[in-house]
């Protein structure tokens, strides 16, 4: 090594773990720089279809129509509220949005089936418009062939949405950018 290059790496050492420190110290106690947001997973699961497997026809129009029983784990504790949003990216027309729910209290943990299908719950829940133009779940009902992969996207957040019942899918996600703690999904399919 020569003479000057070593004067160099013994300059650069301490500035280097004076660069490490600050940046562990601006974001706490976790190490995330200050401001920035982490993406842990949530898990997402239901009893009536695995992630990838079919959903049962009972909660699709060819049957019922009625939302799937649905559960998580994994929500951070410094969640404020939570949001979930269904959609079938595999539409003609582009992605096809099935459910818009917001201000799900951050300790719920699963939707029953059968949500109501009304603007507001009995805990506060509000429900928005799909694409079919109705307040709910709306559930698959692609037109005869291959079949579409649906979503189902539940979003730790921050803060509630200050929305008020009937938002859209891009009413909700333009409301909750930059406040995601964490996030998880489940898909499932149908075709007909």
């Amino acid at each position: 090594m020569l003479p000057h290059m070593r004067s160099v790496r013994v300059f650069l050492s301490p500035l280097v773990a004076l660069l490490a420190s600050a940046c562990v110290r601006s974001g706490g106690e976790s190490g995330v720089p200050a401001g920035e947001k982490t993406s842990m997973t949530i898990q997402v699961t239901s009893t009536v279809f695995e992630a990838g497997q079919a959903i049962p026809a009972r909660h699709t129009c060819s049957g019922d129509d009625v939302s799937p029983p649905l559960a998580w784990s994994g929500v951070p504790s410094q969640a404020k509220s939570l949001a979930l949003v269904c959609d079938d990216p595999d539409a003609p027309a582009g992605t096809w949005v099935h459910w818009v729910v917001y201000g799900i209290p951050p300790s719920a943990t699963a939707f029953p089936e059968g949500v109501a299908k009304r603007d507001t719950l009995a805990d506060g829940t509000l429900q928005g418009t799909n694409d079919f133009r109705r307040i709910g779940y709306g559930g698959p009902c692609p037109p005869l062939g291959k079949p579409h992969r649906y979503f189902f996207k539940l979003y730790a957040l921050d803060m509630a949405p200050a929305l008020a019942p009937g938002a859209t899918k891009r009413d909700l996600m333009s409301a909750i950018e930059g406040h995601i703690l964490a996030q998880g999904e489940l898909m499932g399919t149908f075709k007909r």
